[in-house]
Parts: structure tokens; C-alpha cells; sequence
């Protein structure tokens, strides 16, 4: 029974990471340019991605496995759960999560930048002539990562010696063992706190402006590039643009030299607004409703059908969002005030004071695996699609200059290799924010519990059959022998705590930045809010640009007698 209920737990996961893979290639496929693909940095990115996400995704796993080791209902532990069998899941599990993460900063530090320099260095030309060979790429790109290389080992040398906090568990014996005495885990944690902070700073302005902005944006509708507004307002404006340009060409006879250099600027201002006008008509005419194929007719018919579901799934989306808020506000809120060690230990909580109603919605579904399964990983899912929407809509951005634009079906390899690096750290920072903020309870203990009765005898097990009252919720502050004996935390939850007591300084900084999430989403949803849906001229004058090049290298292939 027990291995049988172990199976089912990891088929589960098996299943999970097979969806995760097929979702994060269907995202990489969506956004990616049809021009120019590269087979490395596809591949690369799917498995950045599916990676960190299996990660994340192991925590359901994690806390069934404890889980499983004691009766809910008894507040004791199972007779098959002996010290000996539960330290050997607790190994197991340890193994797999410092594996992933291994593998995760490898990804994030090193072969994400080696495909891109790569791909930076493959010049077509010389290959097609031969004068460029693929070890020379690869020595190539090597050189540039060797920089990516250097940091990596400065960052794990910082790590092996930087000093740990000796000060922060005083008081409560549940969390001593948390200080790091090996060096090569605290070499491990080091690296994982410091990315979970790089990534937080990403996922305060990019999660936080697409969890706003993603509900609004399905239940609010953008005025159609198509109307016959459209069309006559380019209309309109080409037809000013032509006579203005006849005024200019009047004044010198049809010679722009014997204009002022005020004038040559503003006729050749004029030139090349007329010809994205046309540009802008072309694009009218070519989605115009008598010029559309059937099966785009079609498309757009059933598009307006579903329209009433779009709107239904953006309020859903939208109830979700301040759910979500509402549960992050109410544990830090909870950290802040009782803490029993603040700074000191990074505000880890002992014992939930604060209602929170992801958490208390979790805890109750994992009593029927893998319910809670299931809504842990839409939960994740839905933040990791709102971090997509946000880099989407903001771009990747140095300061105000944007250096990249990602939008379906037009971003360059790399541009997609800095989002899913951007996407990585993203994720770890989740990996923080959902267990440590979002459901505390649910991520450290899930639905254990233990008999509050007194005991008299270590080796024996308190009895609540008769009384049910006195079974409660498993917590790290309970003194209880009971609770000692019968509470497991999660491996995942023991990582996360042993990251900000062993560095208070990442704890700080990672409980802080909640707070900058939720106000950031709170000014972003009130624009989002007040803002009315407007046409983005710019994407269409983009994107008529783009069909008229494609358009002209299509002709061109024809007329060669040659295909890409």
C-alpha cells in the first residue's frame, strides 16, 4: 500500500514535467521569430525552462511524501513511518532538490550564455564558404562565456567561506539544525539565496505589472485596426501628408536643394509618413472582411463567439490576482509583527497567527492527493504566464532605453535566450515567494497535525482517538513532545529557511521586496483600471512593415525560382 501510494505520487510528477515540456515548447514556438530560428537555442530554452519550473513543481511532491507519513485525522504518525524510513524519504528528496538547483544555476550561469555567444558568432556567409568551422564558433563563444565561468567560481568561492549567522535560532530549538556546518551545502545556499535575490528584483517589476495587467486585458477590448475608421483616418491623413508634400515641391520647382534645411527635414519627415500610411491602408485592406480567406473569416467569427468566455476567464483571472494579494499582504503582514527573531533570521515565521486563504485552501486539498496538485500548479503556472505577459508588454529594458521588444511570432534568438534567463530567475523567485509568503503552512508542514496531549513517555505516541479537539496543526514554534515526534517539514521549506538563517542579509532583502510586489501591483491594476483600451499604432505600423518584407522576399522567390 505504501509503495503503491509512493508511486502514484511520482507518476504524478512524471506527468507534470511531461505537460511542463510540452507547455514551455509551445511558448518558445509562439514567441519565437519563423525567420530566423536556431535548433540550439530553442532547445536550450525548453530546457531552462521545463527545468526550473520541475523544481518549483517538486514542492507538491515533497509535502505528499511527509505527508504520507502520518494520519491527519489521529495526529500521529503512521506504524510503517519509522525514523529510519522517513530519513531515508527526507534523503531522497534532499538529493533531488540540490540536483535541480545544480543544474539550474548551471543553466542560468553558464549555457544559456555559451548558446547565445554562440549564436552571436555563426556568421552565414563565412560558413557557406567555408571559412568558418564549427570548433571555430565554439572557441569562440567559449571565450565570452569564460567571463560567465569566472563569476560562477567566484560566487561558489564566496559562498564556501562567507561566514554564517550564529546568532538567529537562539531561542527555538526547531531551527538550529539549520545552520549550515557543511561547507558544501552552505556552498549551494549561498548560490541559491543570491540568485533568488537577483530574480526577485525581476519578479517585483515583471510579475507584479503582469498579474495586473493580464486580467484587465482580457476583459477590456482594444479597438480594431480593421474598422473603417481606421481606413479613412489613414485616408485622411495620406491625403494632408501628398498636399503638403506639393506645397514643399511647389516652392522649389522639384528641386529639394533650393529648399531651407528646414524644409528638406520636413519633406523627408513627409516621405516617411506617407509611406507608412500606405503601409497602414495595405494592412486595412488586407484584413478587410471582402479581401480575408474564409478561414480567417472564420477564425475571427469564432474569436467574437468566445468572446463571452474571454471575459469570464479575465474576471476569474482577475479574483485570482486579489486572492493572491490578498494572502501575501496577510503573511507578511503576519512575518512583520511576529517574527520571533525579525532580521535576525531572515522574519521566518514559527507559528501562522494571520488567516490565509490560498493556505488554508491548500492545506485542506492536499488531504486528497493530488488535488492539491493540481491547484498549486495552476497557481504557478498563472504567476509564471503573468511574468511572460509582463516582460511581453514592458520589454527586456536597460533604465528607460528598451533593448529588446517580445511579442509573439517576432523575437529574435536573443532576444528569447535573455527572457528565458530573465523567465529562470523569475521562477526562483517564486520558489521563495509562494512557499515562504503565498502559503506558509501548506509549503512547511501541508496537512499534518499532532496530538496535543501530554506524554510521559518518549517512545510512546500520544492518543487522540477520543479526543478530537486536541489534534492541531503541525507548527515549527510547538514545544509539544508529541509534535516533535510526529511533525516532518518539508525538504523544500528546510532549504528556504536554511537560506535566510544562515544569510539573514538575502531573508531581509527577499521579505522586504514582498512588499514592493504588492504595492507595485496595486499602482499598476488602478492604471490598468483608469487607462481606456487604445490602438497600438506603433505594433501595427511593425507589423505592416514586416508583412510588406515578407511579401517582397516571397515575390523575389518567385521570381528566382528559389525557396527559403
Amino acid at each position: 500500500m505504501v509503495l503503491l501510494q509512493t508511486s502514484l505520487i511520482w507518476v504524478v510528477y512524471a506527468i507534470v514535467v511531461a505537460i511542463l515540456i510540452l507547455a514551455a515548447s509551445f511558448l518558445i514556438y509562439t514567441y519565437q521569430t519563423p525567420r530566423d530560428r536556431s535548433n540550439l537555442v530553442t532547445l536550450t530554452c525548453i530546457a531552462a525552462i521545463s527545468t526550473l519550473l520541475a523544481t518549483v513543481l517538486l514542492l507538491p511532491v515533497d509535502i505528499a511524501l511527509v505527508s504520507s507519513t502520518t494520519s491527519s485525522a489521529l495526529g500521529r504518525r503512521k506504524e510503517w513511518a519509522t525514523q529510519t524510513e522517513i530519513d531515508r524519504i527526507l534523503f531522497s528528496l534532499k538529493i533531488l532538490y540540490y540536483l535541480l538547483y545544480s543544474i539550474d544555476a548551471l543553466l542560468c550561469l553558464i549555457v544559456v550564455p555559451f548558446t547565445y555567444f554562440w549564436y552571436e558568432e555563426y556568421d552565414e556567409v563565412a560558413a557557406q564558404a567555408g571559412e568558418q568551422t564549427a570548433a571555430q564558433q565554439f572557441w569562440a563563444a567559449s571565450k565570452y562565456t569564460m567571463s560567465f565561468i569566472a563569476i560562477s567560481v567566484v560566487l561558489f568561492l564566496v559562498g564556501f567561506f562567507v561566514p554564517v549567522a550564529k546568532e538567529g535560532a537562539d531561542g527555538l530549538d526547531f531551527f538550529k539544525h539549520l545552520l549550515s556546518e557543511n561547507r558544501g551545502e552552505r556552498t549551494l545556499t549561498f548560490a541559491l539565496g543570491l540568485l533568488i535575490t537577483l530574480g526577485m528584483f525581476l519578479y517585483i517589476f515583471y510579475t507584479s505589472f503582469g498579474l495586473a495587467f493580464l486580467p484587465v486585458s482580457l476583459m477590456r477590448t482594444t479597438p480594431s485596426f480593421s474598422a473603417p475608421y481606421f481606413r479613412a483616418d489613414a485616408a485622411a491623413q495620406l491625403e494632408s501628408n501628398r498636399e503638403r508634400q506639393r506645397q514643399l515641391e511647389g516652392r522649389c520647382g522639384g528641386n529639394p536643394e533650393l529648399l531651407s534645411s528646414k524644409d528638406r527635414r520636413e519633406l523627408d519627415s513627409l516621405s516617411r509618413e506617407e509611406r507608412t500610411l500606405i503601409r497602414r491602408q495595405r494592412l486595412a485592406d488586407e484584413t478587410s472582411g471582402t479581401s480575408r480567406s474564409w478561414l480567417v473569416n472564420s477564425c475571427l467569427k469564432i474569436k467574437t463567439c468566445l468572446r463571452p468566455f474571454q471575459l469570464l476567464g479575465g474576471i476569474t483571472l482577475f479574483l485570482t490576482s486579489l486572492v493572491i494579494w490578498v494572502s501575501m499582504l496577510l503573511t507578511a503582514t503576519d512575518k512583520a509583527k511576529n517574527s520571533f527573531c525579525k532580521h535576525h533570521c531572515g522574519y521566518i515565521l514559527a507559528n501562522i497567527k494571520i488567516f490565509n486563504p490560498i493556505n488554508w485552501i491548500l492545506v485542506r486539498a492536499a488531504k486528497v492527493f493530488p488535488v492539491d496538485y493540481a491547484l498549486f500548479t495552476t497557481l504557478v503556472l498563472f504567476l509564471f504566464y503573468s511574468s511572460v505577459v509582463g516582460i511581453s508588454a514592458v520589454g527586456i529594458r536597460f533604465l528607460w532605453i528598451r533593448i529588446f521588444q517580445i511579442r509573439k511570432g517576432h523575437t529574435s534568438p536573443q532576444a528569447l535566450l535573455l527572457t528565458t534567463v530573465m523567465l529562470m530567475l523569475i521562477i526562483l523567485a517564486l520558489n521563495y515567494s509562494i512557499p515562504m509568503t503565498v502559503a506558509p503552512q501548506y509549503a512547511t508542514f501541508g496537512p499534518q497535525t499532532f496530538c496535543d496531549r501530554n506524554q510521559n513517555a518518549l517512545d510512546e505516541q500520544p492518543d487522540c482517538t477520543n479526543a478530537k479537539h486536541l489534534v492541531k496543526p503541525c507548527s515549527e514554534f510547538s514545544q509539544n513532545k508529541g509534535a516533535k515526534q510526529v511533525c516532518t517539514p518539508s525538504v523544500a521549506s528546510t532549504i528556504l529557511n536554511r537560506v535566510t538563517l544562515n544569510f539573514p542579509f538575502f531573508g531581509a532583502i527577499l521579505f522586504w521586496a514582498q512588499f514592493l510586489f504588492l504595492g507595485i501591483y496595486l499602482v499598476v491594476l488602478v492604471a490598468c483600471l483608469l487607462r481606456s483600451p487604445r490602438l497600438d499604432e506603433q505594433q501595427l505600423d511593425e507589423d505592416a512593415e514586416e508583412a510588406e518584407e515578407e511579401s517582397l522576399l516571397a515575390s523575389t522567390g518567385r521570381h528566382f525560382g528559389t525557396t527559403r
